[in-house]
């Protein structure tokens, strides 16, 4: 059975990973003629990305035609982009109304920012309204376009996240500033003129880097390209929406290689666009990462200071071991019912307060009195510390009776034979604890929709601007990610290949983290067998 279960745990994988790895493989071309029910013959330009074999009943039943004798036909499902011409960038193809294939060397892939991928052929390069290049030299021109788009982007991004969102963030803090003085009754004329004197300046350089920001936009919005759809339909597309352009019909191995890589390199470092179905996850894996090691820090504390007094203080009798019951009772029940709990006790009880006392000036905008990464982690610290509990008083218990004696023995009191001796000893249950309680806290999902994760976070929890980790912040997650991507999503078939790869990468950063603390775990058991002997 332990065979049976790891071959399913394996072919499981392995099948995660085909289906999300290989979506990033450049997949070939072709142009599809179909012959359509009224005697037409209509092309299709796009790549096959699924098949599967259906009876000939089913494709009767929908009115198409198949023809006698044929019990089962082959269906091919075609990704031909251009959704905002066609309106949907897949569609099923009956092999029985296909008349040829053929594969274009010049059909271009271009990924955009908006409406997916556009299937075609190239034909002008523009820039300023002015044609650059056509014919042979429209690929080079194309891709020097794309790359200035880049580092014009570049620019633009940096300015809009750091120079800007620094001044919005100082302009915030100072309106707050300003609210809590007359909230307080101080009115110092001297104090306003200074905090003014402050606007007035960030009026300034905010000003100064919407100029720039202008300038950049204009000259990112130059450059457009003409394209010509395989059915004759000619399209202008700006530049400046364009992520990146290949030919994969013409793209030899190596180049096929490096376009693997820098996708998988892209949906690793980027973040997500088109209603997270293109770009990246990377604000998912770093709210996963940043949620495991707050949640961390909550309940190793907790957990072990629980479990020592229960071995170490308390009298054992029925109330400790009603304890004991209890603590194990918390292990089964279900995430959702935490969720709740954080939900009123945290979001709305203890974060609504906080904004009372500490933080009237941003009401009635709550700043904890909503959800947030810092109440979530201290839900997914409740609904783990049992775990945590359970392993540190199990490797309490191992811990021999004479070792304690021998301590105390020796002058010690017992708090530092405790300190010194035990505790230490017991560092590898405590791990084994924590280890099992990063396994469940990172794939949890539904406490975590109730207490901060978002769909699209607008910034990370970790910045520049004081003081650097925001643990107010909602934050994404990439359980989270892999619902919202494959129940939520409005384009379902562009979406099911994204579900495969992060659900891979959310098992590659679970096994990660339970690696990293199975190797502390084993370096403290050797340390600390090594001592005994």
């Amino acid at each position: 059975m332990v065979s049976l279960n790891l071959v399913m745990v394996f072919g499981l994988l392995l099948l995660i990973a085909v289906r999300g790895l290989g979506h990033f493989w450049p997949a070939t071309v072709q142009s599809i003629e179909l012959a359509e029910s009224d005697g037409t013959v209509s092309t299709l330009l796009g790549s096959i990305v699924d098949e599967e074999k259906v009876s000939a009943a089913r494709v009767r039943g929908r009115g198409d035609y198949v023809p006698e004798g044929v019990e089962i036909i082959t269906r091919y499902l075609v990704k031909s982009g251009n959704r905002d011409i066609a309106g949907a960038d897949f569609s099923w193809v009956n092999e029985t109304d296909i008349k040829s294939r053929s594969i274009p060397l010049d059909a271009v892939v271009i990924e955009r920012d908006e409406w997916g991928n556009f299937y075609g052929f190239l034909t002008e390069v523009k820039h300023s309204g002015n044609v650059v290049a056509a014919g042979d030299a429209t690929w080079g021109e194309l891709q020097k376009s794309i790359a200035r788009k880049t580092e014009l982007e570049t620019q633009i991004h940096r300015i809009e996240k750091k120079e800007i969102g620094k001044i919005n963030y100082a302009m915030e803090r100072l309106r707050l500033r300003e609210k809590a003085l007359q909230l307080g009754g101080k009115n110092d004329p001297e104090v306003f003129q200074r905090l003014g004197r402050d606007r007035v300046e960030l009026n300034s350089r905010y000003n100064e880097f919407n100029d720039e920001l202008a300038n950049l936009y204009a000259k990112a919005g130059r450059d457009s390209i003409t394209v010509t759809t395989v059915t004759g339909q000619t399209v202008e597309l700006p530049v400046a929406k364009l992520v990146r352009a290949f030919r994969p019909n013409k793209m030899d191995l190596g180049d096929k290689i490096l376009h693997y890589g820098a996708k998988v390199w892209e949906f690793i470092s980027e973040e997500p666009r088109e209603a997270n179905t293109e770009g990246g996850v990377f604000p998912a894996i770093f709210g996963t990462v940043l949620l495991v090691i707050l949640m961390s820090v909550f309940v190793t504390p907790f957990g072990v200071i629980a479990a020592i007094y229960l071995r170490e203080y308390a009298h054992q009798g029925l109330l400790t071991r009603t304890i004991r019951i209890a603590v194990n009772n918390l292990a089964g029940v279900p995430s959702i019912v935490y969720g709740v709990f954080g939900l009123g006790f945290f979001v709305y009880f203890l974060g609504g307060n906080i904004d009372q006392i500490f933080f009237p000036e941003a009401l009635p905008a709550p700043t904890f009195g909503t959800p947030g990464i810092l109440w979530s982690a201290l839900t997914l610290a409740i609904l783990t510390v049992p775990v945590v509990i359970v392993s540190t008083e199990e490797g309490l218990t191992r811990i021999p009776r004479a070792i304690r004696e021998g301590s105390l023995a020796l002058g010690a009191t017992k708090a530092e034979t405790l300190w010194r001796t035990v505790l230490p000893m017991a560092t590898p249950a405590m791990m084994t604890g924590l280890i099992l309680s990063i396994a469940r806290a990172a794939g949890e999902v539904a406490p975590l929709m109730m207490v901060g994760v978002v769909k699209l976070a607008p910034s990370l929890p970790l910045d520049g601007n004081f003081p650097f980790l925001h643990v107010d912040r909602k934050f994404m997650h990439l359980g989270f990610h892999i619902y919202d991507v494959g129940f939520q999503s409005p384009n379902v078939e562009a979406a099911r290949p994204l579900v495969y790869a992060t659900a891979l990468l959310l098992v590659i950063l679970i096994v990660t983290l339970n690696i990293a603390a199975i190797r502390i775990r084993n370096q403290l058991r050797e340390k600390y067998n090594a001592a005994e002997s």
